[in-house]
């Protein structure tokens, strides 16, 4: 895994602090926005989103708060893919997932959205997701 320098962790750490209060609000509009990129997507979740949604937000809180403890988060977003794998989650899914993710970032951000975020939350989701990825393909 790259090293990932204090400002960048700080940056993100920081960023999330202010969009995980508003978890419910981020979550609405994580899942809007990746229907919106991609419906086929809808038909791998169950209609009733709710659990879903904490789950994400429990997710993406465990992972930022270990971005300097990889050792704690890479086994769990390893699982993570494993999971996704059994249940029709492609490579190409994880690229809509990005697009969603930083779009609802730079929404709940709003005008304390820094430039460097999207760079920096791009890298770092891109890590994650290959990790994710790998995870899938050792699965399948």
């Amino acid at each position: 895994m790259p090293d990932l320098t204090d400002d960048p962790v700080k940056l993100v750490k920081n960023n999330w602090a202010v969009v995980k209060p508003n978890n419910e609000t981020a979550a609405d509009l994580f899942y809007d926005k990746l229907f919106e990129l991609d419906p086929s997507v809808r038909s791998l979740f169950k209609d009733d989103l709710n659990i879903q949604k904490t789950q994400l937000m429990a997710t993406i809180s465990f992972a930022v708060a270990n971005l300097n403890h990889p050792d704690k988060f890479v086994p769990a977003v390893q699982a993570l893919g494993k999971r996704h794998s059994e249940h029709g989650v492609t490579p190409e899914h994880y690229n809509t997932v990005a697009a969603a993710l930083i779009w609802t970032l730079e929404k709940g951000l709003g005008e304390q959205w820094a430039p460097e975020a999207k760079e920096t939350l791009t890298d770092i989701y891109g890590i994650l997701s290959s990790k994710i990825l790998y995870a899938a393909k050792e699965a399948a």
